[in-house]
C-alpha cells in the first residue's frame, strides 16, 4: 500500500481585521483549510473493472492515503491492508481537482461487500453520518471483535499528562486554532503518532489508516487520546481498530458512552488540569494510584 499521497499544505494566510475593545488593526492569521474528498475504489469484479464513489468527506489536505485507508477499514469494506494494491489520485487537467479525489484500487479477486456498510457515507468536518443500527454493523464487521483483553494498568500520572503532550504536538491547532487531533499513546504515555484534521472523525482514520499501513493493528495496548469530544462515530472507529482505552479532552455523548459499555472500551472524558471523569471503566483496565 502506497504510505502517503502528496504532501498537501493543511494551512493558508488571510489577511484580517483584529478588534480588541474600541481598537482594530490589520493581521496575517492563520486558518485552516477544508476541501472536499471523494473516496472512490476500484476493483475487479466478473473480469470487469468496477469502480465507485464510496465518499465525500470535508477535510483538511494531507495524508490523503491514510484517510482512505483508514476510512475503508473502519467501516468494515477491507479488513487488512493487504486488500488494497494501490492508492492514487486520479489523472485531471486540474490538478486542485485531482488532490480532492482519491482512488483506493483493490487487490486482483478481492470484490468488496460495499452493501455492508449500510450507512449514508456523505460525511462533513464536524461529525460523521451513525445511528443505532452501526453497532450491529461493528459486529459484523470487525476484525478484533472476539480479541482476548489483556490486562491493562495505567498510572494516574501517565493519564493526566496525556491532553497536554496531545496539545504540544498539535503544530496546526497552535498556528490556526481551529483544527481536531488524535494520537496513539503507549501505556507509558509515549506518543506514538498523531494526525490532525479539520474534521475529528477524519483525523482518526488517518490515524487508523497510518496503524494500518504499518501493520500495527490491533492498537489493543494503546490509549487513543481525541483533542474534542468523543462522539459515537469515534468509538466506532476505535472499535473497528481494537483499541480498548480512550481519552477525550472534551465530553462524551450518550450513544458514545452506550457503545464503549457495548464493546468494553475504557472510556474516559474531559481529561484536562489533573481531572477526568471516567465514563465506563473495562474489565480488564485498572488506574494505578488511583483512590
Amino acid at each position: 500500500m502506497k504510505a502517503d499521497l502528496l504532501s498537501n499544505k493543511s494551512v493558508k494566510q488571510l489577511e484580517i481585521v483584529k478588534v480588541n475593545e474600541n481598537s482594530s488593526f490589520r493581521f496575517t492569521d492563520d486558518i485552516s483549510i477544508e476541501e472536499p474528498l471523494e473516496i472512490r475504489v476500484s476493483y475487479l469484479a466478473t473480469d470487469q473493472k468496477e469502480s465507485k464513489n464510496i465518499s465525500v468527506t470535508m477535510r483538511t489536505p494531507g495524508n490523503d492515503a491514510e484517510l482512505a485507508a483508514g476510512f475503508l477499514f473502519t467501516e468494515g469494506i477491507i479488513s487488512n491492508r493487504s486488500q488494497i494494491k494501490n492508492i492514487y489520485y486520479p489523472e485531471s487537467e486540474c490538478s486542485r481537482n485531482s488532490e480532492n479525489a482519491v482512488i483506493v484500487e483493490l487487490i486482483d479477486n478481492f470484490v468488496p461487500e460495499l452493501k455492508k456498510a449500510d450507512r449514508n457515507f456523505y460525511t462533513t468536518s464536524s461529525c460523521g453520518v451513525c445511528g443505532k443500527g452501526s453497532i450491529e454493523s461493528i459486529r459484523t464487521v470487525s476484525p478484533f471483535l472476539h480479541q482476548k483483553k489483556e490486562n491493562t494498568v495505567v498510572s494516574l500520572e501517565t493519564i493526566y499528562q496525556l491532553s497536554e503532550k496531545l496539545c504540544s504536538f498539535q503544530n496546526n491547532f497552535s498556528a490556526t486554532g481551529g483544527i481536531h487531533a488524535s494520537g496513539i499513546f503507549d501505556l507509558e504515555g509515549n506518543l506514538l503518532a498523531l494526525r490532525e484534521d479539520v474534521g475529528r472523525h477524519n483525523a482518526l482514520d488517518k490515524l487508523i489508516g497510518h496503524a494500518l499501513s504499518a501493520d500495527l493493528l490491533p492498537l489493543t495496548d494503546k490509549i487513543l487520546v481525541l483533542s474534542g469530544r468523543a462522539s459515537f462515530e469515534l468509538i466506532q472507529k476505535a472499535a473497528m481498530a481494537g483499541i480498548t482505552i480512550v481519552a477525550a479532552i472534551g465530553a462524551p455523548s450518550s450513544l458514545a458512552v452506550d457503545l464503549a459499555k457495548e464493546f468494553d472500551i475504557t472510556l474516559l472524558g474531559f481529561l484536562r488540569d489533573n481531572r477526568f471523569n471516567i465514563y465506563h471503566s473495562g474489565n480488564h483496565f485498572k488506574i494505578e494510584n488511583l483512590l
